[in-house]
């Protein structure tokens, strides 16, 4: 992907276009070779370590880079290559199981190339794109050297900015915002509100986006910028949200408490927009309001909503999915499963004693009382739907400036075992933050795209992608924590995709196995739907059969 800013639109200054750098030289090469499709990721934060980080991965693989590195590679000594190492929609299946990745797993599961994906996104601060790659110091400095000069260039959109949302650490930065006036005259007529008036605008950055850079794919919405504090408000209708943007906030008379956050107006923007949100923080940003506004059918209804009819031009033509909440990156993710198989053992978990410090701005935001709150909120609840009322899970966490995005971890397991004897195991990690978090970024949007493409309900997306989040909530709340058994849910969403294509092409008959071996799940369904129609097994044992294979 090239990368060049764009002279149209109302916030024209800070587009971002990017256009493939595999041109055709003719239109009868054109016609005869199918370009891959390009989906769209947006990335609230963009400056941030995750966002730029993202971009100078975009770029190593697009131009296919070489770098010296502080890690041997086999077989090339210090030089490193760019890979999608730890994208699971990227990496093929290996091994005699064919385990690890998704790509070419199951056939008729075609995923989106990351390589193609298009990126852009907002942030409250101005600093060139390069520059804070290289502030950061996450990649080797031969390969932030060669990327950088381009990544200066690339534009930022402004961000919206709330001080009362965000740790006081974050104040001084925050120069690069959308202002009052700018939201306000962006539609070109009075708006109700100003929240209403900040949706709009980024309804309007998002519109450009995709129209400038010919996205064909879908686009997804990814929050990876600072903890907000919790919202004071949970939304419990789409109709109490909408109220509440399009209410005035200077109107005490309505009675309605209008503490939304910044996140939750990029949200209402992206499910206006027909897009995807990802809440990768650990605020409340996802609500029953807002899941419901997420909603195909709930979109459809605009033209009978009288609320809906207050915001022009909707997309009600494709599903987009709310998904979060906080991405599920190291020490969590490993703590599901090593706990995980704590519980298979039989064993009785019984003390977790977990710290981890590093020293990026995501932890410089949580110095703050408020910010921490929303951090501990989702830290602490990880096990919940376990119901382990004797687990003493502790977790503490600590700004260490030296350290800046390399975090350490350090997490002791106390369990009991048999006849009341203690086990005890100590797992000590440390990786860079961001190293951890881009592969989930660059997953969840490949993973929206895909389950649009299969007109997928949002409660199956929702569990399938579950594995990624720290807490799960919108249409997965309460599901398993265990992070091998959210994997087979995705498998399982996966199978079930296969066979409502299979369902709805008379062509095909059968599906393959990663083995090369017939796949006999539509037989299968069919004789459990015959079983369930004669009375012989429940729905319920019918699901429980299927998820079997």
């Amino acid at each position: 992907m090239l990368f060049s800013p764009s002279s149209t639109g109302s916030n024209s200054d800070h587009r971002l276009t990017m256009s493939t750098s595999l041109s055709l030289s003719s239109s009868s090469t054109s016609a005869q070779t199918q370009q891959p499709k390009k989906i769209g990721i947006l990335i609230v934060g963009l400056g941030g370590n995750n966002g730029v980080t993202l971009l100078a991965g975009q770029i190593a693989n697009r131009d296919k880079l070489s770098w010296e590195s502080s890690t041997s590679t086999p077989g090339a000594g210090r030089v490193s290559a760019p890979n999608y190492t730890g994208c699971i929609t990227q990496l093929p299946p290996r091994g005699h199981h064919g385990g690890v990745g998704y790509k070419g797993r199951y056939a008729g599961v075609d995923l989106a190339d990351a390589t193609q994906a298009v990126v852009s996104g907002w942030d409250i601060r101005p600093t060139p794109l390069g520059d804070a790659l290289y502030a950061s110091r996450i990649l080797d400095y031969d390969l932030v050297r060669q990327v950088r000069e381009e990544m200066n260039t690339i534009p930022i959109m402004k961000g919206l900015y709330d001080p009362t949302f965000v740790g006081e650490s974050q104040h001084p930065t925050a120069t690069h915002i959308v202002t009052e006036t700018e939201a306000a005259t962006a539609s070109g007529k009075p708006v109700p509100s100003s929240l209403f008036a900040n949706i709009q605008y980024l309804r309007n950055d998002i519109r450009t986006f995709i129209d400038t850079n010919n996205i064909e794919g879908h686009t997804t919405v990814i929050w990876s910028a600072s903890v907000e504090r919790p919202a004071e408000v949970d939304f419990r209708s789409a109709k109490q949200l909408l109220e509440t943007i399009l209410t005035p906030c200077d109107d005490d008379t309505t009675g309605i408490v209008a503490d939304i956050s910044p996140s939750i107006c990029y949200a209402v923007a992206a499910a206006l927009e027909g897009c995807s949100f990802v809440n990768g923080g650990s605020q409340n940003t996802l609500s029953p309001g807002m899941s419901e506004l997420f909603e195909h059918s709930y979109r459809k209804t605009h033209e009978q909503d009288v609320l809906l009819q207050q915001f022009p031009n909707i997309a009600m033509d494709t599903p987009a999915y709310l998904l979060g909440t906080d991405f599920k990156a190291g020490q969590t993710k490993f703590k599901t499963a090593a706990v995980e198989y704590i519980r298979a053992l039989g064993l009785t978990p019984r003390v977790i004693a977990s710290s981890n410090h590093l020293g990026n701005n995501d932890m410089l935001n949580l110095t703050s009382k408020s910010t921490l709150e929303a951090k501990m909120r989702v830290k602490s609840n990880i096990f919940g739907p376990w119901e382990e009322d004797q687990l003493d899970h502790q977790v503490k966490v600590m700004y260490t400036p030296f350290m800046l995005d390399e975090k350490r971890d350090v997490v002791e397991y106390t369990s009991l075992g048999y006849l009341h004897s203690p086990h005890t195991m100590l797992t000590y990690t440390r990786c860079m933050d961001s190293i951890l978090c881009v592969p989930l970024m660059i997953d969840v949007a490949v993973w929206c795209d895909y389950f649009v493409t299969k007109q997928s309900r949002s409660e199956l997306v929702a569990k399938a992608t579950a594995y990624l989040f720290k807490v799960p909530e919108g249409g997965a709340k309460n599901v398993d924590p265990g992070f091998h058994t959210q994997m087979q849910v995705l498998d399982t969403a996966l199978r079930a995709t296969m066979r409502m294509t299979t369902t709805t092409n008379p062509e095909t008959t059968t599906n393959t196995n990663i083995n090369g071996n017939a796949d006999n799940t539509d037989t299968l369904t069919t004789v459990l739907q015959k079983g369930v129609t004669a009375g012989v097994i429940t729905e319920e044992q019918a699901k429980i059969l299927q998820n079997l294979q």
